[in-house]
């Protein structure tokens, strides 16, 4: 089953409309949805390694925006759209307290959110929530976004037939490991 589903998303990462397709899950992901762009974005990479950057630009540009409509959320609709996607991920009671640390840590919450498997949306809506300033919050996901997936790019550009490789012949190992990932991130959200 894992071996279809990864023979799929390889031939989909082929297709001549999956940068629109990454954009748009690089978008979502940083407002609403709780899938990340890597899912899209490594096996386009592993298909068209000479379009690594493009792919990592476009994953960049796409999640900055819909972290602008996670900071709108935030900002003008938080009571709506906010508050129930961080009850979803169990920040519900947690806000107040969630908020002064966020306060506290500002620019800093954003890049680390950026970078790491700890899921985006929340610091996109939590900055617009807490009033974070515009320009230091682009600023800030836009360093962090380019990080993460350029250095995800550039690792896959330079090493991908031997990452290809270890993917293809340990798919259940790297399946795990992704999820164990996702599903940390969702958990420090929990305890955050």
């Amino acid at each position: 089953m894992l071996r279809r589903l990864y023979d799929r998303t390889l031939s989909y990462a082929e297709h001549p409309h999956a940068m629109w397709v990454l954009a748009l899950v690089a978008f979502i992901e940083s407002s609403v949805f709780p899938i990340p762009p890597d899912v899209m974005m490594i096996p386009m990479i592993l298909a068209q390694p000479r379009r690594a950057w493009a792919i990592a630009l476009v994953g960049t540009l796409a999640s900055v925006a819909g972290g602008l409509a996670g900071y709108g959320i935030g900002y003008f609709f938080y009571d709506q759209i906010g508050a129930p996607v961080l009850e979803a991920l169990g920040k519900g009671d947690k806000m107040i307290a969630f908020n002064a640390r966020f306060q506290e840590l500002g620019v800093w919450a954003v890049l680390v959110a950026g970078v790491t498997p700890f899921p985006f949306k929340v610091i996109t809506i939590m900055s617009g929530w807490a009033a974070m300033p515009l320009l230091p919050f682009v600023l800030s996901a836009l360093v962090a976004r380019a990080l993460r997936f350029f250095i995800v790019a550039a690792l896959l550009n330079w090493f991908g037939p031997p990452i290809r490789d270890f993917i293809e012949r340990r798919l259940g190992l790297v399946f795990t490991l992704f999820c164990v990932a996702l599903i940390g991130g969702f958990v420090l959200v929990r305890y955050l």
